[in-house]
């Protein structure tokens, strides 16, 4: 691990989130909202954001939009690579640096792109979490289906948006 500045956590209190980098037509940012605003009733105050493009960068605005009516919650960008953003657009890596420096918490796994890295993070979600929060279009394939079988086999709950 390359950094790290996250305290212990209490798992119970911790939940993932992952989801394809695209969103379909349909998706509903006030959904979005709506469920994250269930997910923190039920007690969950920590969110763990694997960074993507797409799902894990739409739950990190919403949950900062949320933190002003819940000021307790505690964002943190697990990031599997320093250059993460390399290949993204322009506008995404805008939103992409400007959450990292608003994160309350960084984890970099790896000082640069390796093969598997992306899983590590994946594996780094559902270990520090107990409660997994997905976008996932039945796509048999990928990090979120990936994610979503490690969590089931963990003995982890899945929240489907």
């Amino acid at each position: 691990m390359v950094y790290n500045d996250l305290p212990p956590l209490e798992k119970n209190r911790t939940c993932a989130v992952s989801g394809h980098r695209i969103l379909s037509p349909s998706f509903n940012k006030e959904k979005l909202s709506s469920d994250l605003e269930k997910i923190i009733n039920r007690g969950f105050d920590i969110f763990l954001i694997g960074m993507a493009t797409g799902f894990d960068l739409a739950c990190f605005s919403a949950l900062l939009d949320l933190k002003a009516k819940y000021p307790e919650l505690k964002l943190t960008a697990v990031i599997p690579c320093q250059n993460q953003s390399y290949k993204y657009t322009t506008e995404n890596k805008l939103l992409y640096d400007k959450m990292v420096r608003l994160a309350d918490y960084k984890v970099i796994l790896f000082d640069k792109y390796e093969n598997g890295c992306m899983l590590k993070r994946n594996d780094f979600l559902i270990a520090n979490s107990s409660l997994l929060y997905a976008y996932y279009l039945n796509s048999g394939r990928g990090g979120t289906f990936y994610t979503i079988n490690r969590a089931k086999k963990e003995g982890i709950p899945v929240t489907f948006y």
